[in-house]
């Protein structure tokens, strides 16, 4: 199972929503999972994992993962050649290395970074950027392309933004 989680931001409370598909091409989700949870700190430049890696984990509770399941977050994973990691990173590491985690963001990041592999879908000039721990990024980026959609954002990602800002 592919598991991808966004949160969303209130002034007192945060959304977090999980959509779980069977596989990269799926056109419809399997299931949804969604939280509302407190706000455990304030948004911190560079730190943007302490503000959304309790909401993914306290989610990921109620989520029964095995072994073989891959979670996609929104943001990075790895950040620079230099081994800093981003919210992605912060997951892996929290979850014991045990599953991949695939970062696919919609800005770019301004260091260098060897693990980062970009992505254009569909007709866009704006790419994606795709970070990975626990899988080999190339071959992902091969499954990301194959996401069902014609256009940058992939239809189930699309439907997440939409469903944690609801």
């Amino acid at each position: 199972m592919i598991y991808a989680f966004d949160t969303y931001y209130y002034e007192d409370h945060a959304n977090t929503v999980c959509i779980a598909f069977e596989d990269w091409t799926s056109e419809k989700e399997s299931e949804i999972f969604t939280e509302k949870t407190e706000i455990s700190s304030d948004y911190e430049s560079g730190a943007f994992y302490k503000r959304e890696l309790p909401c993914i984990l306290s989610l990921l509770k109620k989520i029964p993962l095995k072994k073989g399941d891959l979670i996609i977050v929104d943001g990075y994973v790895t950040l620079d050649n230099d081994g800093k990691i981003g919210l992605g990173g912060y997951l892996y590491d929290a979850l014991e290395q045990k599953y991949p985690i695939i970062g696919i963001a919609k800005n770019g990041f301004a260091a260098p970074d060897s693990l980062r592999r970009t992505i254009f879908r569909g007709e866009s000039k704006s790419p994606l950027f795709l970070t990975v721990k626990g899988a080999d990024s190339d071959e992902i980026l091969k499954k990301v392309e194959q996401m069902h959609g014609p256009y940058r954002i992939p239809t189930l990602l699309k439907k997440l933004d939409q469903l944690s800002r609801a």
